[in-house]
């Protein structure tokens, strides 16, 4: 039953009732679902504001995950482009120079694999992540036009190789003492610490420490051409030389005693000494170079066979840090 409402009239002294219009009525709703309209509309902003609906939450995982993903297929990317650029710098520097062949041309090696209309459909679909997208197929085209060049270099390698079966025993390819879990490789090719002045010299070998006594072998087959025993306390102490012919020839310095005569022929493996610790040595180690035709070069390079590729790849990272020579 609707509640009757009265209001005192001060010139009649008398209470009247009030009677309410349709339009009175059409007017209290209207006002109610106004201010109930913009009660509404602000929750609704203040809550898209500050939460996320279950699609946007879904949406921005989705988006973090992608990028986790994006962020670690760049990392390989840059990985294998990597690998690919030691794998060129040893193609061109070591094994095209041993085979005497002309290094490839960088215009070759960095062709391009086609015009801005082999990407016009990626182009049409007006991706928003567009640039990202485009350069990363073309980062990929890049390094599959650059893995096609190095493989048909290798077949050309192939070919030179049947024929130089003689000089492929010679070249020096091993490490000179048995670093199977690569730990002894000690100091590298280039300016290092001396051990004894303190100051930054030029260091012409690797330096590889081992216990006195361990074996060193000939890298390459060749001929004995130094066996020299040295009492001096400086210098290279007792050496080894061989001439591997080709312009090669190898040093074994600081050895404690030699298993080889000047004359004698060695097959690469053969055992020519033992580590030591004679001469300008402060520690026992096999310091080990490479002369070729009449220069010292990086012996790091020539490091080719019964190592794979990541091994290489960690001799490369020891041999290029900037301590202290051994001798």
């Amino acid at each position: 039953m609707a509640r009757i409402k009265y209001i005192y009239n001060t010139e009649t002294c008398q209470y009247e009732r009030v009677s309410i219009s349709a339009w009175d009525v059409a007017l209290n709703l209207l006002g109610f679902l106004t201010v109930s309209l913009i009660i509404a509309i602000g929750i609704l902003l203040v809550f898209n504001r500050y939460f996320e609906s279950p699609k946007e939450l879904m949406l921005r995982k989705e988006n973090e995950e992608l990028k986790l993903h994006y962020d670690i297929l760049d990392n390989e990317m840059a990985d294998v482009e990597k690998m690919l650029q030691n794998l060129r710098d040893r193609d061109d520097n070591v094994y095209r120079m041993i085979f005497e062949a002309d290094p490839i041309p960088a215009s070759v090696r960095t062709a391009g694999t086609g015009g801005s209309n082999k990407y016009k459909d990626l182009l049409d679909k007006d991706l928003i992540q567009e640039d990202l997208i485009v350069d990363d197929f073309k980062r990929m085209d890049r390094l599959k036009r650059q893995m096609y060049v190095q493989t048909k270099s290798y077949d050309e390698l192939i070919n030179l190789a049947l024929h130089k079966e003689e000089m492929l025993a010679s070249i020096p390819a091993i490490q000179p003492i048995q670093n199977k879990e690569l730990t002894r490789l000690a100091s590298g090719f280039g300016m290092r610490i001396h051990p004894i002045y303190k100051i930054k010299k030029m260091h012409t070998g690797l330096d590889f420490s081992a216990p006195r006594g361990t074996p060193i072998y000939a890298t390459g087959a060749g001929t004995v051409k130094l066996a020299e025993i040295s009492y001096r306390k400086t210098g290279y102490g007792n050496q080894v030389e061989i001439d591997h012919g080709f312009g090669y020839v190898t040093k074994y310095a600081h050895m404690q005693m030699l298993a080889v005569k000047k004359g004698q022929k060695v097959k690469r493996g053969d055992l020519i000494g033992y580590v030591g610790s004679t001469g300008g040595s402060t520690a026992p180690h096999c310091h080990y170079e490479i002369i070729k035709d009449g220069k010292k070069i990086d012996p790091i390079q020539y490091i080719i066979q019964d190592v794979t590729d990541e091994e290489y790849q960690k001799l490369l990272e020891l041999a290029a840090r900037e301590n202290q020579s051994l001798g």
